[in-house]
């Protein structure tokens, strides 16, 4: 991400002086728009994180032709293009990309397509980026900039900030790109354009970025039929794709890549930010293949510092990846009881007035409780 950093920390404590290194996220390496990594050359102990820690991001898929492709088929199919997208870092690469596919008109029969940024946050993110080119910007971006054209915006970009502005996108009936946050669709506004989305055989729903087990971008992606939203239960008749291998962490290459910087190896590291089995892992091949003294701690652990002893043995917490799973099955059965309603419903058309009022009531009554 733009201006995200490595933190360095010294700590001095009876005249004896100790660098600790935190990793933040650690970027991935030739990425569009900004510079690759920096890295760190000394410290005496080392915090890093380790999300793609078991495996490696593969060979680098053609972005610009995979979204090319699912633009030009979802427009000539009459449809529209709805990406949710985190509003910081990969609305701006996306734009990046879109320009390029714009400027080389790769896109037949559709003219000047708009594309809408339906974000606050990602309209002031992106206001950030163009103020801080210099220095962040990688050589192909500047090469840009320095001809007069900037990288993160085109003839057609269409940018809503009020939430009238939001709502009038889905009244305009030309195919069009429409980005919102938030990018795994838990909240905000790109609810409301899969509200009006997920239902047309048209429109293509693109995820570029990971989601989270339970979450609504995860439930779309694993394949459900319909999802509810703002009290109504949505088909989901819209492609939904997925463009491949685009993340902004650092693969298992990378982030030993970043640890093997370090001109001399720390006197610990502690790995973390990841699935405990893949932080486990990560922390043994340190161990056992490269010969570093790392630990993968458990929340609550304690060292100190200044003699590299453990004071406290943190305990594992039981995590909800499997329970989550669990809950999605759960939900998926909640769904089965909400079509076999309807079916009800439709078997007492006939029913009496009396009857049918008796029904309507508990069936409301149902929904006021659960509609949260």
């Amino acid at each position: 991400l733009l201006g995200s950093a490595s933190i360095e920390v010294w700590i001095t404590e009876d005249g004896l002086t100790k660098k600790i290194v935190f990793s933040g996220d650690i970027g991935n390496i030739n990425q569009p728009l900004i510079n690759d990594p920096q890295y760190i050359k000394e410290a005496d102990y080392v915090v890093m994180e380790s999300t793609y820690g078991d495996r490696n991001h593969g060979e680098r898929p053609d972005y610009i032709n995979e979204l090319t492709d699912i633009i030009q088929t979802t427009f000539d199919r009459g449809g529209n293009v709805v990406i949710p997208s985190f509003a910081v870092g990969r609305t701006q690469v996306l734009l990046y990309y879109i320009r390029k596919i714009k400027s080389e008109r790769l896109i037949k029969g559709h003219g000047n397509f708009k594309v809408y940024v339906d974000s606050p946050m990602a309209i002031k993110s992106t206001q950030i980026f163009h103020d801080n080119m210099t220095g962040y910007f990688d050589k192909e971006a500047m090469d840009l900039v320095k001809r007069g054209i900037n990288p993160l915006t085109f003839s057609g970009l269409k940018t809503t900030i009020t939430a009238d502005e939001s709502k009038a996108i889905n009244f305009d009936d030309d195919p069009k790109i429409i980005i919102s946050a938030s990018g795994m669709c838990e909240a905000g506004r790109i609810r409301h354009h899969l509200k009006h989305n997920l239902w047309r055989n048209e429109s293509t729903i693109v995820f570029v970025g990971h989601q989270s087990v339970g979450t609504l971008g995860r439930i779309i992606l694993d394949g459900v039929s319909e999802v509810k939203l703002f009290g109504e239960l949505i088909q989901v008749n819209a492609q939904v794709r997925r463009l491949s291998g685009v993340s902004g962490h650092a693969d298992r290459d990378g982030l030993l890549k970043w640890i093997g910087s370090y001109k001399k190896k720390p006197d610990r590291v502690f790995v973390v930010h990841g699935e405990d089995d893949v932080s486990e892992g990560f922390k043994d091949h340190l161990v056992n293949e490269l010969g570093y003294n790392a630990v993968a701690p458990f929340s609550g652990t304690v060292y100190d510092l200044m003699t590299n002893e453990l004071i406290v043995q943190g305990q594992p917490i039981a995590v909800g990846k499997k329970k989550t799973e669990r809950a999605t099955s759960v939900y998926e059965r909640l769904l089965g009881a909400g079509r076999r309603l309807l079916a009800v419903i439709k078997r007492n058309e006939d029913g009496s007035n009396k009857d049918l009022s008796k029904f309507t009531d508990q069936i409301n009554s149902l929904s006021d409780k659960w509609d949260r």
